[in-house]
């Protein structure tokens, strides 16, 4: 039976106010009697709630009724933690050490307390009791009735796809066979349909389906929804690709690095959930994958038709609802257990009405079935068919309006299944509201929010509750596992426009209110915000009027490591504000210090300050005696705690990782409610001793214990009582100083006594251990679930553990352990099916390490599942005997002895990816016997092997040997002549290498000419430095897209026997000899150009380059003229001292980017009388006429940002206020030596929000009319500046200090 949210905070209430100890509190504050009031209305007004809930469906006025006592409930609330919070002050007060003097009068100063805050609160109270009612008042006006409850069923987990066998099949031979649907080597596979559908389901299960797993490698999942960031999405493709999580300036690098990801693989792209119709964006987004090989798939799911028209489907089919006896067999899977209604035939009508009203569509009716799981009385079923929520008008419910024509069918579905839920279900439910459309959900940090917000109140762990109260909304539906990461959870776009109408004047997602009014946000409870790079005052602002708020919470989709910038006002001046903060996250802020009012927010619970640039936490935290958790992992900048630290007695979680703090609270081991303490600094005699971890019993999750080696007993580190904490991460970690000093006996013991529970630990790492013998426990296999193990620096240790024992081991490291010499079979501890998950190992700088066998008679391989191997610095490595690695794709030798390269690949046939490096002793005659086993390998780079002078007979038999190979890296390689031995005749454009893509060549110093295969698409030659021919395919067979040649001084001034007709991007640096690049004559699809450092080119053909978009020329002195480009959309010209001439600019319609620098000969007057009509960045250096000799000429009007440099006669912008247009955002002026204000001239910029000024050093004002809107105000060398802005007390704070981004340096 349905629950009002107000149903669960007023229990909420009431039980706290029968709590012994709480009546206690308030007897001591003298507003017993007050309570005890409130607590009788409250009891009466709880038997109206049912009633209430039934008809706030159909009732506006019940609606509003219900709001208010909800907001009611909430004023309580805070009362009473105001009551809470004091007597855990006085209490903290009253325990201090102190003189008797001082006791006296501490008392004095607890009875002053207690007057002030009954004189506070009880007027609070009686205000509140009348509202109460009043409210208790109107129930016959609303004809409220008291009516006895049901109790609530939770579901089970949820059960396997139903249906869409035949789509999927149809699907998967499309997905499978070439369908020649496409040009290009990838073609799209559209899901289309309405929300619901089960667009997305479908997509998983063909991405899961074991054959299309076989057939594609990479596969990637990117969820795109209504943003459409290509830039976002790009970097979460290639994050799915490589696992990693690189940074990168622009799109263009990034694009370039996802291109050499795919490149000649069979790739498989889903993008879920697409609104866009904008088909230039998709024709952006796709560039990269026109690199990868044929047969690749894009997977695209979309309610919209628009795009895919353009795309070039014009007659798609719609994904349909389920037949109707699928969509019948969904409910029954759902809500019985079992795929008919054979054994409850009486429930059978109902379900064919309730799969009617659903539409056959799969999201409703799982959400409807998990609702009615394990219910088989017909009124159940019934109370749900005839449920007045499916007739109820909602109104917009979706977003902007999105599939406003199916959300009467979708809505009332889960509407209905959200209806269901308990009281505290749709507390939590309405919570996720603050957080947008394919957020991410990490279920711990997610508990640990609830928490805070005082969802959680149980008799046991709060923890465990919310986790049993997750599971059971993920088992409802309300939750779906992420496609790429089955740690994290999303929530389909429906459930999160659900969320967001249920949240009513609660829960606010503040991302578009900027002219919301104050009274209008004062009502909210929650709040959050997505982070943008700069988040100023003025967007929050209205807040400070927000008194009740709860929720303060910076939230984003795809953080990385970025930094934001958060104006300093909203941490002086708002948050103080917001006396009644519950959980305040300023993560990834790009904020220096945390203001001293934090200590006055002492309701608070959550404090997240990760990767922030924080010194210290200001004392005054202590006073947070509320707080339960506090996150500073990844503040780099953190080097000690306050004292008052031990105060935060009800701290359950601290995270410390990655932080530079040294030591710990002296009596941190006293906070006995402490789970998560992620870093423990062992200090010894003075400071944290191993032993005060026997008082954390409920310590979980990660945890690294650092200075290992102060241990003075092993008794110390028994009663840490390691094996009694359900720890699921753990690094052991001793110094790495091996002097003499170590006390290696001891060090065994403590590493004995470290045992951890072997039935949760899931990753080890032991650190500069000092022992000679690794402890038996490491390694045994009663730690089933350990997946990753690392072994580093233990340079004493003179064998290895046997974890070949450890079953489900999937990474294992070991690195520096110098005096090893030899390993053999007790690395596998002599078992049969040693090794049998393991996917990663790595060896490292292994020193003494000589030889590896696991050659055993009689037994299986030893490494079934070894994926990669990587033996990286093991100089004495001689003699290797592995049995064969059937599933080996990468293998990396870094400087090792040949032996070692020689002994791998006869035994690792699978190889794909081979990198090697500095192998000593590889000389062409060991690299042809090598080579004979490299058949499967795609991916080859060879670095720093000197004795090797070339790399194959003749391209005829690389062709034989090298059948896959697509990726060839030659770095460093100064011994290398050539690639081939023999040059066969005629070979310039040879075609026997079919396979070969991409060729980077670099600082192979002795390497004389080049000859390229025909199949070639990407080539880099760069610092080679005697190379004087480089041979590319001949005319017809040339596939080249990509050429970059840089400092190869003895490279003739042309490249040989040169046609492009395929190249889209060239970039050329330090060719000295170069004088034409006539050869791009046909070169139709060259997209970026780029020139530096060639000083011999005098001008650039008129080329018919149709395609070309951004052309960069940079220091070229002889360069006089370019061509006219009409498509350009980006112009780079810099340090080309005797170019005069411009493209006539007008004509660069689509120019959107132009920069010149240091051109003498330029002379603005003349050719920029007209500039581009699109352009929206400039920047202009050091051109003939100083910018006070322009006359009348002015800067475009679509112009937003505006880069000046060097112009020395400028003193002030008054005369020279005509040439700014007022749409400028962006403005960045260096060197102007003489300029002194700053103060006339711009005030007619009222869009500016970034403005930069450096090196001009006599300026003394700013243009005050113009910083309230600023966002970024970045200062270097600027002296007189510096002194009026820098800090607090300066001049200009004032003014200031609600900009975000404040950069003042003196560089």
């Amino acid at each position: 039976m349905a629950e009002t949210l107000a149903n669960e905070l007023l229990k909420v209430l009431v039980k706290k106010m029968t709590d012994e100890a709480f009546k206690r509190i308030a007897r001591a504050h003298g507003i017993y009697n007050e309570l005890k009031e409130l607590k009788k209305t409250l009891s009466r007004i709880q038997d109206l709630l049912h009633d209430a809930s039934q008809k706030e469906v159909t009732h506006k006025s019940v609606k509003s009724w219900l709001n208010a006592l909800q907001h009611l409930a909430y004023d309580i609330d805070d009362v009473l933690d105001d009551l809470a919070t004091e007597d855990m002050h006085r209490e903290l007060t009253l325990q201090e050490p102190a003189a008797s003097t001082s006791k006296v009068r501490k008392l004095i100063s607890s009875c002053c307390t207690k007057f002030s805050l009954s004189h506070r609160l009880s007027p609070k109270l009686d205000s509140i009791n009348r509202e109460l009612e009043n409210l208790e008042k109107r129930k016959t006006d609303l004809g409220l009735l008291k009516i006895d409850e049901k109790p609530n069923e939770t579901s089970l987990p949820e059960r396997d796809v139903v249906g869409r066998e035949v789509e999927k099949e149809q699907l998967l031979k499309k997905l499978l066979g070439d369908d020649g649907s496409s040009q290009d080597n990838f073609s799209v596979l559209p899901i289309v349909g309405m929300g619901g559908v089960g667009k997305t389901t479908l997509a998983r299960l063909l991405y899961n389906d074991t054959k299309v797993h076989d057939h594609f490698e990479p596969k990637a999942w990117v969820c795109v929804s209504d943003d459409f960031d290509i830039f976002k999405i790009t970097n979460a493709i290639l994050q799915d690709v490589t696992k990693e999580n690189n940074k990168f300036e622009d799109l263009n690098q990034l694009q370039k690095a996802l291109t050499e990801q795919l490149k000649e693989k069979r790739f498989l792209l889903v993008v879920d959930d697409v609104w866009s119709e904008n088909y230039g964006d998709w024709e952006n987004l796709v560039r990269p994958f026109l690199s990868c090989a044929p047969g690749s798939r894009i997977i695209m799911t979309t309610r919209k038709g628009q795009l895919l028209k353009q795309i070039g489907f014009h007659n798609v089919d719609r994904l349909k609802s389920l037949s109707s006896e699928d969509a019948l067999r969904l409910l029954a899977v759902n809500a019985l257990g079992v795929d008919n209604f054979d054994s409850h035939t009486t429930l059978k009508p109902q379900g064919e009405g309730i799969v009617k009203k659903c539409g056959c569509l799969p999201l409703a009716l799982k959400a409807i079935g998990r609702l009615l799981r394990t219910k088989t009385d017909r009124e159940d079923w019934d109370e749900v068919l005839n449920s007045e929520i499916w007739d109820v008008e909602i109104g917009n419910a979706t977003e902007s309006g999105k599939d406003v024509e199916n959300s009467d069918k979708i809505i009332p579905a889960l509407r209905i299944s959200y209806r269901e839920l308990s009281a505290d279900l749709k507390q939590l439910f309405a919570y996720c509201s603050l957080f947008p459309k394919d957020f991410l959900f990490d279920k711990e940090e997610l508990v640990s929010l609830w928490m805070a917000e005082g969802f959680l109140n149980p008799s046991k762990s709060p923890e465990r509750l919310g986790r049993e109260y997750f599971e059971i909304l993920l088992s409802r539906s309300f939750f779906q596992h992420a496609p790429n990461d089955e740690s994290l959870f999303i929530m389909h776009d429906l459930m999160n426009d659900l969320a967001t109408f249920v949240a009513g004047e609660f829960f606010l997602r503040f991302d578009n209110h900027m002219k919301t009014k104050t009274e209008a946000l004062a009502k909210y409870r929650h709040m959050s915000f997505t982070r943008e790079e700069y988040a100023g005052y003025q967007k929050f602002e209205a807040f400070k009027g927000a008194k009740s708020l709860r929720t303060f919470l910076a939230v984003s989709l795809n953080v990385g490591w970025g930094y934001y910038h958060l104006s300093s006002k909203i941490l002086d001046d708002l948050l103080p504000e917001l006396t009644l903060l519950r959980v305040l996250s300023l993560s990834h802020f790009k904020i220096s210090e945390v203001p001293d009012s934090i200590g006055s927010l002492k309701h608070l619970r959550y404090l997240n300050l990760s990767r922030t640039n924080i010194k210290e936490l200001p004392e005054n935290v202590g006073n947070l005696y509320n707080l339960q958790t506090l996150i500073v992992s990844s503040c780099w900048n953190l080097t000690q705690l306050p004292k008052s630290f031990l105060n935060l007695r009800r701290l359950r979680h601290f995270d410390i990782r990655d932080t530079r703090l040294e030591k710990l609270p002296l009596g941190i081991g006293e906070l006995e409610s402490l789970q998560t303490l992620t870093k423990i600094i062992i200090e010894g005699d003075d400071g944290f001793a191993i032993n005060e971890l026997k008082g954390l019993t409920n310590l979980h999750g990660e945890v690294s214990i650092e200075g290992l080696h102060k241990v003075q007993s092993a008794k110390h580190a028994r009663e840490a009582n390691l094996s009694l904490k359900k720890i699921t991460g753990l690094e052991l970690q001793w110094v790495d100083v091996f002097d003499g000093s170590r006390m290696d006996t001891l060090e065994e013991e403590v590493l004995n006594e470290l045992k951890p529970n072997s039935d949760t630990l899931k990753t080890l790492s032991v650190v500069s251990y000092g022992g000679t013998q690794i402890s038996n426990w490491v390694g045994d296999r009663s730690f089933h679930e350990l997946v990753n193990v690392s072994i580093r620096g233990c340079k004493k240790s003179t064998s290895l553990p046997p974890f070949g024992l450890l079953p489900s081991l999937k990474r294992l490291q070991i690195k520096g352990m110098d005096e090893v010499k030899i390993i053999g079979l007790e690395l596998t501890g002599n078992d049969v099916n040693a090794f049998r998950s393991l996917e990663v190992l790595r060896f490292e700088a292994m020193s003494g390490w000589q030889g590896w066998s696991t050659i055993n008679d009689g037994s299986a391989a030893v490494f079934p599942c070894l994926k990669e191997l990587s033996i990286i610095n093991c100089p004495q490595l001689i003699n290797v005997s592995l049995q064969a690695l059937p599933s080996l794709k990468v293998l990396e030798i870094h400087r090792c002895g040949d032996g070692v390269l020689r002994s791998l690949v006869q035994v690792a046939s699978s190889v794909t990816k081979l990198e090697i490096n500095s192998i000593s002793g590889l000389t062409y005659e060991v690299w042809r016997g090598v080579i004979r086993y490299l058949k499967e390998v795609e991916g080859l780079s060879i670095v720093g092997c000197n004795e090797i002078k070339y790399l194959w007979e003749s391209e005829t038999e690389a062709s034989k040997l090298l059948v896959r190979l697509k990726e060839l890296r030659l770095f460093y390689c100064s011994g290398l002549v050539s690639l081939e031995e023999k040059e066969e005749d005629d070979n310039f454009g040879s075609s026997t290498l079919l396979s070969l893509r991409s060729l980077k060549v670099y600082s192979c110093s002795s390497i004389k000419r080049l000859c390229c295969p025909n199949s070639i698409e990407s080539l880099e030659i760069i610092g080679c430095s005697v190379i004087t021919d480089v041979y590319l395919p001949k005319e017809g067979g040339n596939k080249l897209k990509s050429l970059c040649i840089d400092n190869c001084d003895k490279l003739e001034g042309k490249i040989n026997n040169t046609s492009m007709p395929m190249l889209e991007t060239l970039e050329i640096c330090r060719w000295e000899n170069l004088r034409s690049i006539s050869e791009l004559s046909n070169s139709t699809h060259l997209t970026r150009l780029r020139v530096s450092f060639c000083p011999h080119i005098t001008s650039l053909p008129e080329l018919q380059l149709s395609n070309l978009t951004r052309l960069s020329i940079y220091e070229c002195e002889s360069l006089e003229s370019l061509p006219e480009l009409s498509n350009l959309t980006s112009l780079l010209i810099a340090d080309c001292e005797r170019l005069v001439s411009l493209p006539e600019l007008k004509n660069l319609a689509l120019l959107k980017e132009l920069e010149i620098r240091r051109c003498p000969g330029i002379d603005v007057s003349i050719h920029c009388v007209h500039w581009p009509p699109k352009l929206c960045s400039l920047t202009l250096e050091g051109l003939k006429k100083p910018i006070t000799e322009w006359g009348d000429l002015n800067f475009p009007a679509s112009l937003v940002e505006l880069k000046l440099y060097n112009e020395p006669d400028v003193r002030n912008f008054s005369q020279l206020s005509h040439c700014f247009p007022s749409s400028l955002i962006s403005l960045y002026i260096k060197e102007f030596d003489n300029l002194e204000s700053l103060s006339t001239g711009l005030q007619h910029l009222t869009s500016l929000q970034h403005l930069a000024i450096n090196t001009c050093p006599k300026v003394n004002d700013l243009p005050e009319t113009l910083l309230p809107s600023l966002l970024s105000l970045n200062l270097g060398k600027c002296p007189k500046l510096k002194e009026r802005c820098e800090g607090r007390g300066s001049h200009y704070w004032p003014l200031i200090s609600h900009v975000p981004c404040i950069d003042i340096r003196d560089y």
